[in-house]
């Protein structure tokens, strides 16, 4: 199937200025698109990954992308229904710009025929005097529909809106437009949040340039809770590994609901039809394998953080519960895994002839048993582990030769409860 016919069964076109026309366009030969990603943050995150991948979808359709980072925008910062944004200095715009930059070069083909390319706004922009952009871009725009975009309408409700915030819109028309006359580029794609920005550029290059461009936006993601999707109880999944451990990013895919498993693998996954059906069947047949987890997990951890931190991703989860060697783990790997679990910290000077603590106070402190009688409980059944090892006697303790890296001590009670010790 074509893209556009792909992107409709992946149910990923949320609005579209005229998809027929663009359609067509796309099926004569190559366009030229872009999306654009501001450096409001040091990383982007899963919410702008939804977008890098369609437009790597286009590429891989022979299409060529423009993956734009905005360093001026950037700096201005779109409305949120919440409240102003606070302003970051250039210097730390201009860091973040590097590193979403280096991001973005991860997932785009940058040789051949349609080779990507990365594009800086703040390069168009920075030596554009105000008169002529009041001039030539302010004059095109009307306030009255730029008063009914959602965002601004609610601040305007609220506590009003600040003069930048408000002239983001055409910041970010100012950039198709450019990237129109720099490059030929048509299309334009984002989330369905920015479907007004992204038209109000559709708008201006029809009423500069007299000719018609497409937009194209895709659903923003919700999960079936009500959560926002790309957040967990400790924060935003980033796509920075120091941010976001390659071990956390692939247990958040791996923990999936189910009911989100259709939705993610249309989204996300760049399996065929007929693997993602079959995902989709197997999990609803036998939930308890998770094997669509487990496959978006393998695949998205893979494609953004590369085959060897997937890797040890994946051997830290099952050496975690007993399935494999926990001293072959990295020490990074090893604290990212653990600080996700319940885990505690033993400071050194509580260290007496050479041990730790007794293991049922251990127990207790890292959560995984609410008493020192339920810890012994626990021993007597059994169902005590450190390092993957079962401990039988309540009195015992662990030394040096315990510690994993010199400073870890993997905890388990039963088959699926894990915590862990820092010695600091």
């Amino acid at each position: 199937m074509d893209i556009i016919e792909e992107l409709l069964w992946r149910e990923q076109i949320a609005q579209s200025t005229d998809l027929g026309a663009l359609h067509e366009v796309l099926s004569t030969g190559s366009i030229t698109l872009y999306c654009g990603f501001d450096p409001t943050a040091p990383s982007l995150h899963l919410g702008n990954l939804a977008q890098i991948l369609t437009v790597r979808r286009f590429q891989q359709a022979g299409h060529r992308p423009l993956a734009l980072v905005g360093g001026a925008t950037g700096l201005i910062g779109d409305p949120k229904m919440t409240g102003e944004r606070n302003l970051n200095s250039q210097d730390i715009v201009e860091e973040w710009v590097g590193r979403i930059r280096g991001q973005l070069e991860r997932f785009y083909d940058f040789e051949g025929p349609n080779a990507a390319i990365v594009v800086n706004n703040y390069d168009w922009t920075k030596d554009i005097s105000v008169l002529e952009f009041l001039r030539d871009i302010g004059k095109h725009f009307s306030v009255n529909r730029m008063l009914d975009r959602e965002a601004v309408a609610a601040r305007l409700a609220k506590d009003g809106i600040s003069y930048t915030e408000f002239s983001y819109q055409l910041l970010q028309s100012y950039d198709y437009l450019e990237l129109f006359r720099r490059y030929g580029c048509v299309l334009q794609t984002g989330g369905s949040d920015q479907w007004g920005n992204i038209t109000a550029g559709v708008d201006l290059i029809r009423r500069t340039e007299q000719t018609s461009v497409y937009a194209l936006t895709t659903p923003l993601i919700t999960k079936a809770d009500g959560t926002k999707f790309g957040k967990t109880e400790s924060g935003t999944i980033w796509l920075d590994p120091a941010l976001t451990s390659p071990y956390e990013f692939f247990q958040f895919w791996l923990n999936a609901d189910d009911r989100d498993v259709p939705k993610l693998l249309h989204t996300f996954s760049f399996k065929s039809q007929s693997q993602i059906n079959e995902l989709i069947a197997v999990t609803a047949e036998k939930p308890h394998e998770r094997a669509a987890q487990r496959a978006l997990a393998v695949e998205l951890t893979e494609l953004v953080h590369g085959v060897t931190e997937r890797e040890g991703a994946e051997a830290a989860g099952k050496a975690l519960f007993g399935q494999g060697d926990l001293g072959a783990l990295g020490e990074s790997t090893l604290a990212a895994a653990l600080k996700q679990a319940a885990y505690a910290q033993v400071a050194i000077d509580e260290i007496t002839d050479g041990a730790l603590p007794q293991i049922d106070e251990l127990l207790v402190r890292c959560g995984l048993v609410a008493s020192k009688s339920a810890a012994r409980r626990t021993i007597a059944e059994g169902g005590a582990y450190a390092n993957n090892e079962r401990i039988t006697e309540d009195t015992w303790r662990p030394n040096a030769e315990n510690l994993l890296h010199g400073k870890w001590l993997v905890l388990r009670r039963g088959k699926k409860n894990v915590g862990g010790i820092q010695v600091v």
